[in-house]
């Protein structure tokens, strides 16, 4: 990731980092369980949506849902009858992240040992650790 502008002057961040609009759509606390949990069940109502995640309060999951509707990533079709339904379901663009989770899964798999091995080596030492910055060119911090 780098650009023309020197590090610290004022540079968008989304400029400096690109996929971090990505990371705020997706990433969100509650969205994946969302997508995931209206991948695999399908369509749901709002009550059989929240108790397929567990434990998220009604009023994060009606927050999340419809942030994610404005993004795109979930459907809500409204019934008018008595009582009234509302059901969602994943959009087709929600759906198109399953690569990505798909490549997460492999990463986790391959890769949770390891963090939770350097954790344990970390967590486990009883030296102080010395933070150190490296240096560019003519002694710049880097």
């Amino acid at each position: 990731m780098t650009g023309t502008t020197p590090r610290g002057a004022g540079t968008d961040p989304e400029v400096a980092c690109p996929v971090s609009p990505v990371l705020d759509i997706v990433f969100s606390r509650w969205t994946t369980p969302i997508l995931w949990a209206l991948n695999e069940y399908g369509r749901q109502r709002f009550v059989e949506l929240q108790r397929n995640i567990g434990t998220i309060t009604p009023k994060v999951l009606t927050q999340r849902l419809r942030q994610m509707e404005r993004d795109g990533l979930v459907g809500r079709t409204y019934y008018a009858e008595v009582p009234p339904r509302v059901e969602y379901e994943i959009s087709d663009l929600g759906r198109s992240l399953a690569p990505i989770f798909a490549a997460l899964v492999e990463w986790s798999g391959e890769n949770l040992p390891k963090v939770a091995r350097a954790r344990q080596e970390f967590d486990g030492s009883d030296a102080p650790v010395a933070v150190t910055r490296s240096r560019g060119p003519a002694g710049a911090a880097g």
